[in-house]
């Protein structure tokens, strides 16, 4: 029997298949037929949903899901009514469909995800459906000048701790740690300044500092899992007991990373820290400084800046994990 559907396809009139909450999502659905061709009904449907799934098959231990879109539409066709003939050569059927405001971005997890894509069905009368599909990226933009200001501002935590008991050791260590703000946008730099004093009587091994991303899958309301990662670090070696370490707006490059919070997603929380470690030459344990940030999509800007033109997504869109593609090559 010959080969009546040659061609079958979703195409947005985007070809950047980046979309942001609030704009038209606008296409059609492409077929090139060899011949007359009856059809019953060509069905298109669009989903956008968050997915925690924590195990896989047989071994999957929680699993939850919301949904962000669910539209339904008929392109071709109504229920009730008799086949319609298509004729050899292509066809067009146009869609266009608002997107919702406060869409969570599109995110790709080890235990999770928020996805968004079309589907197609054509069905024919002798029970044959041909279907196809085509994912689409939506981006949440985080503009940090519509934050609070205080985001950006320099910001400070400080600790002193003790070291040692009486003579073996003793005394106290005091940091001071301060980042230039407390919000940034992938490509930036964060400036971390620190002051470290040993006034004890033991040696620092060493002192460190490191860009955090922690994400966390929540199923039924309780914490399925939870995956941190360390995405940049500097380091310092010994500071000898009695004597004082500065750190003098030391850079931690920000790799591009989707935006904190996943806002509109109930199920998968992002966060950044910065946390600097002191430590000690003894068996106790690091002492941990945590400053949280605060990652967007749009940096701040001076007052004397132009305004800034109509939205516009960086190059680095912060889709693809490579961490995850090693793992399934493994």
């Amino acid at each position: 029997m010959p080969r009546k559907l040659l061609k079958f396809l979703i195409v947005f009139d985007n070809t950047s298949l980046l979309y942001f909450p609030g704009q038209f999502l606008s296409g059609k659905v492409l077929m090139e037929l060899q011949d007359d061709t009856p059809v019953l009904g060509l069905h298109f449907h669009v989903i956008g949903e968050g997915v925690v799934r924590v195990g896989s098959g047989r071994h999957e231990r929680l699993f939850d899901k919301e949904n962000y879109i669910d539209f339904r539409m008929r392109l071709l066709g109504e229920p009730g009514n008799g086949p319609s003939i298509l004729s050899p050569g292509i066809h067009s059927f146009p869609f266009k469909l608002g997107l919702p405001m406060g869409l969570p971005s599109t995110f790709l997890g080890t235990h999770g995800w928020v996805q968004y894509y079309c589907k197609a069905a054509l069905r024919e009368p002798n029970g044959l459906t041909h279907k196809n599909q085509q994912v689409f990226i939506v981006m949440n933009p985080i503009d940090l000048n519509l934050e609070p200001p205080v985001l950006a501002q320099e910001f400070e935590l400080s600790v002193e701790h003790k070291l040692g008991v009486g003579c073996v050791g003793g005394g106290s260590v005091s940091c001071r740690v301060s980042l230039d703000r407390g919000a940034y946008v992938p490509g930036q730099s964060i400036a971390l300044s620190a002051l470290v004093d040993n006034r004890s009587r033991t040696a620092i091994r060493a002192t460190r500092a490191a860009l955090t991303e922690t994400i966390q899958y929540v199923s039924h309301g309780k914490v399925a899992a939870r995956e941190s990662r360390e995405l940049a670090r500097l380091s310092r070696g010994k500071l000898r007991a009695g004597h004082e370490q500065r750190w003098r707006r030391e850079l931690l490059y920000v790799p591009p990373l989707p935006p904190t919070n996943l806002r509109g997603c109930h199920l998968i929380s992002v966060q950044y820290d910065v946390f600097f470690i002191i430590e000690p030459k003894s068996l106790e344990k690091e002492v941990k400084l945590q400053l949280p940030i605060l990652l967007g999509t749009y940096p701040f800007r001076d007052e004397q800046d132009e305004p800034r033109p109509p939205t516009h997504y960086p190059t680095t869109l912060p889709v693809f994990r490579p961490w995850l593609a090693d793992k399934q090559a493994n």
